[in-house]
């Protein structure tokens, strides 16, 4: 894919939100960066828009669910020096008691399954970079529950797991694993995709809210971590907006 010694950062869920800026700022730091995404025309445009700025992309559609996929994928490129692993999201916010098990099961396959797919492919190529990255965006949601939240929550604990037991198996290796648990961020899609489409639902998580954080803040967090040198590992980095003090305490100006 590159002829040249430049780095390669692979960055699932692309296509908008945390996904498009994470990409936009390691391929100003100095990666070529691979987007994928379910979406082709999104990850195009993204991918366009960062060549124009001088920058190197390329756009891969991809299904993080599709084992056959992920793995043909992963085989088609000739390095990765990071993956970092954004493909996810919410859907609904019914209680245990009424929670949809279709929505439970898309999340954990999203989130989870998605992540272990992505890493179980590419960790022979970033252990042959001899400094590879994996990088986990889970969420505060995997360290802390919430009312109504229930499938979500389990799902993010999931992938809090894979990154914690991950870093305990491959320790010894030059590959280091990150986790990125944001809090309240405010995109142009993932309240309203959990809310199916409601946008009254979706403007209510951040009603009264001064700043909750943007996809710039994480894409920021995310790029700060894996620009570290080689011998420091950011375990795990929480970020939230100063309204936000827990997963179920946020200041609200109303």
């Amino acid at each position: 894919m590159t002829t040249d010694r430049t780095p390669v950062a692979v960055v699932t869920g692309a296509g908008s939100g945390i996904g498009a800026a994470t990409a936009r700022q390691l391929a100003a730091a100095g990666f070529h960066v691979v987007l994928t995404a379910r979406r082709k025309d999104r990850i195009e445009a993204v991918a366009a828009e960062i060549t124009a700025a001088g920058h190197q992309a390329t756009a891969h559609p991809l299904d993080v669910t599709d084992r056959p996929a992920v793995d043909s994928f992963a085989a088609s490129l000739d390095r990765c020096d990071v993956l970092v692993n954004n493909a996810g999201g919410a859907l609904g916010a019914d209680p245990v008691a009424t929670g949809d098990p279709a929505d439970w099961r898309r999340m954990y396959e999203v989130n989870v399954i998605g992540t272990l797919n992505l890493t179980q492919a590419f960790l022979p190529a970033l252990t042959a970079s001899g400094d590879g990255t994996v990088v986990v965006l889970s969420s505060t949601a995997g360290l802390a529950t919430y009312e109504g939240g229930g499938g979500y929550v389990a799902a993010k604990h999931g992938a809090h797991v894979l990154a914690e037991t991950l870093r305990l198996e491959i320790v010894g290796t030059p590959v280091r694993v990150i986790e990125i648990a944001p809090g309240m961020v405010r995109t142009e899609e993932f309240a309203t995709t959990r809310f199916r489409g409601d946008t009254e639902k979706a403007a209510k998580v951040y009603a009264g809210v001064a700043e909750p954080l943007s996809a710039d803040d994480v894409a920021d967090t995310i790029t700060w971590a894996v620009t570290r040198p080689s011998h420091v590992n950011i375990d795990l980095l929480v970020v939230r907006p100063r309204a936000q003090a827990s997963n179920s305490k946020v200041h609200r100006e109303l």
